[in-house]
């Protein structure tokens, strides 16, 4: 089985835009949350999220340019470009068809759709649609334009399995090149949901925190005191290949996707199975992939959502996956700092593990002060800690009982 390596990160996230300036952010414990600034929040009871900071399209596309993509897409965009320029890939005639862009979402062009809907819902004319809307709302519309603007073509999609759609697309793509159907791919996920409707419909169904005295302690990850998730945006793309091909064009190889796993609850729409049954599969299944025992895994960015079903269903999937080693590995939440960007936080937290794996520093999950008794395992509380790391776990689970695990080994 041909193995597969990252070569390549791109990242627009709550705390920066780009990979390192995301990362340093992330190590430093710095929240990416505050007050939204994306519509006005008087009248709802959650006023706070994780929005990218100083977002300006203009500066990464021409004005016009920007008018015809949805949120999401300027951000699928960037953050491919990213990943592209840090591998050193040139795509061209050589190579473009064994070239694969699979960049999901979980939510598509929800912003654009809502806008549209609300000027013909005030208008009554269907005439000032905008003749973009429906490329603005695909689902598919990020990899479609990663595609053409980097002219890869070889398959192109979007996997959509809600808040696990960042891995599952990582771990497709992988699968794509291990199968010989492809040679290297672009692989991620962008999410931009902060929208009116999308913020009230999470509050309706009990996830989001309300807390807004202070948006940076707001999400609180295994904590006795947490209050739910703050809602975030943000795309992260990785370039991934056949460990043969980037030898050959001698890429940077920073790190090599050892296995992938998923799983499904089959339980019920929103809440995860509450003994972590299908987690936990996804889990083993991984390990499985990998050819990897449990003790070979040296810290867990966790799906860490603060909200009150998910932390302990987590801690019990991890317990059942791992047994007593479980207790053994460093496990954190990337989220008590980006916030929950829903599929996308998958692709931040796959490139957080490759980061972590080059730097050997597992970063930590802040607000962490009060631990629910519940959640008893090594969480990383408030502090970056230095770590021998050779294997990395990166956990993402969905709603409609979505789950999926990736493992990154250092090579």
């Amino acid at each position: 089985m041909r193995r597969v390596v990252v070569t390549g990160l791109g990242l627009v996230t709550p705390l920066a835009l780009g990979v390192e300036a995301s990362w340093e952010a992330l190590c430093a414990g710095r929240s990416g949350a505050g007050f939204i600034t994306r519509f006005d929040p008087e009248s709802y009871r959650v006023k706070i999220a994780a929005e990218v900071p100083d977002w300006d399209p203009t500066q990464h596309m021409s004005a016009r340019a920007a008018r015809r993509l949805d949120r999401y897409q300027q951000l699928a965009l960037v953050a491919a470009r990213e990943a592209l320029a840090n591998s050193g890939l040139e795509i061209d005639e050589r190579n473009a068809e064994r070239t694969g862009v699979i960049v999901g979402s979980a939510v598509g062009g929800v912003e654009s759709y809502y806008n549209q809907a609300e000027l013909l819902f005030d208008t009554g004319d269907p005439r000032r649609i905008t003749p973009f809307g429906i490329p603005m709302l695909m689902v598919n519309g990020a990899s479609g334009l990663i595609s053409i603007e980097t002219g890869a073509s070889g398959p192109s999609g979007a996997l959509i399995s809600a808040c696990a759609t960042g891995a599952d697309s990582i771990g497709r793509a992988c699968e794509l090149i291990r199968a010989g159907r492809i040679d290297q791919a672009l692989a991620g996920c962008s999410d931009a949901p902060i929208i009116p409707i999308g913020v009230g419909a999470f509050d309706r169904v009990g996830a989001c925190s309300r807390e807004d005295r202070d948006p940076s302690r707001a999400s609180r990850p295994f904590d006795r005191n947490r209050t739910g998730l703050v809602f975030g945006e943000g795309a992260g793309v990785l370039v991934l290949e056949a460990l043969d091909v980037a030898r050959k064009r001698d890429a940077p190889v920073l790190a090599e996707l050892a296995g992938y796993g998923s799983s499904s609850d089959a339980f019920h729409s929103t809440a995860p199975d509450p003994e972590g049954r299908g987690a936990a599969a996804a889990i083993v299944n991984a390990l499985r992939d990998a050819s990897l025992n449990a003790d070979d895994i040296d810290y867990i960015n966790a799906h860490g959502t603060a909200t009150r079903l998910n932390d302990v269903m987590e801690t019990k999937a991890l317990k059942r996956a791992l047994g007593a080693t479980a207790w053994e590995i460093p496990v954190s939440s990337s989220k008590s700092m980006t916030g929950h960007a829903m599929g996308a936080t998958a692709a931040f937290e796959a490139a957080f593990s490759v980061l972590a794996l080059r730097d050997q520093l597992a970063p930590p999950t802040i607000n962490l002060n009060d631990p629910d008794p519940e959640c008893d395992l090594d969480y990383v509380p408030n502090e970056t800690r230095e770590l021998p790391l050779t294997r990395v776990m990166s956990n993402a689970f969905g709603f409609g009982g979505h789950n999926a695990s990736l493992i990154f080994s250092r090579i």
